[in-house]
């Protein structure tokens, strides 16, 4: 397209307003290189409000969303947060949209909720969401659990089997439950990353957690630190299927 993937990221997320849901800001969290990269792709784009949470050494997802979460509260708002790679293509906008507005739904009740994304092949480089149970009203299903990038042979069996899909990474969880199930999985992440945040520095639309103490955050990613330990916690965690072609470009 015409568009760079980060665009279509932002322009994707930004289309799922309606009469029950209304968008707050979108929060970028990129590094401190690309910070003039970021901000001349938004300007492209019509009528997005956006800041840019720049890290100054990248820690992997887990910490980006805790800094995304503690600036979404520190309006004094628990929004709900649409948590996205910035680098993947979808082939149906509308069944993202419709996944997406239901996923908000189950999370403004304190669900966490990740799309699951109906596989077209034997992929290796997605992990994978197994569902369990009946479907609720919303078209969602219980977690059963998570599998890390599979062989070619499992991913084959999997591609048979109905319950698997792909987890591309994208999330959907209110600010307050992020903060809540990490405290409760990985403290040392939340409070060596909430220290450098309380520190930041901001320079119009820049924010800067402070980098000498974001330094000593540890370097861990969403599925590892949370997401892959809530099924049987007491966070509810669902997965809505997703019935579009994704492509990621990494």
């Amino acid at each position: 397209g015409k568009s760079s993937l980060f665009q279509q990221a932002v322009e994707r997320v930004n289309c799922i307003s309606s009469t029950q849901i209304s968008l707050g800001e979108t929060i970028v969290v990129t590094g401190e290189n690309h910070r003039f990269i970021v901000l001349d792709q938004i300007r492209e784009l019509s009528s997005i409000d956006v800041k840019l949470l720049l890290e100054s050494e990248g820690k992997s997802t887990a910490p980006a969303l805790t800094l995304a979460a503690l600036q979404a509260l520190k309006s004094g708002e628990d929004r709900v947060l649409v948590v996205t790679p910035a680098d993947q293509t979808l082939s149906n906008q509308d069944a993202f949209v419709d996944a997406i507005q239901k996923s908000v739904h189950l999370a403004s009740s304190g669900s966490i909720v990740i799309l699951g994304i109906k596989p077209t092949g034997p992929e290796t480089g997605f992990g994978y969401i197994k569902k369990a149970g009946p479907v609720g009203n919303l078209g969602e299903f219980d977690v059963a659990g998570f599998v890390e990038k599979p062989d070619l042979a499992t991913a084959k069996f999997y591609l048979t089997q109905s319950e698997y899909s792909w987890n591309g990474g994208i999330l959907i969880v209110r600010a307050s439950v992020w903060i809540d199930a990490l405290n409760a999985f990985r403290k040392d992440i939340l409070n060596a990353t909430e220290l450098a945040f309380n520190k930041s520095t901001v320079d119009q639309k820049f924010i800067r957690p402070d980098a000498a103490l974001f330094e000593y955050v540890p370097s861990e990613s969403i599925d590892y630190a949370v997401i892959e330990k809530c099924p049987g916690s007491k966070f509810d965690i669902k997965v809505i299927p997703l019935d579009a072609a994704i492509v990621t470009g990494k």
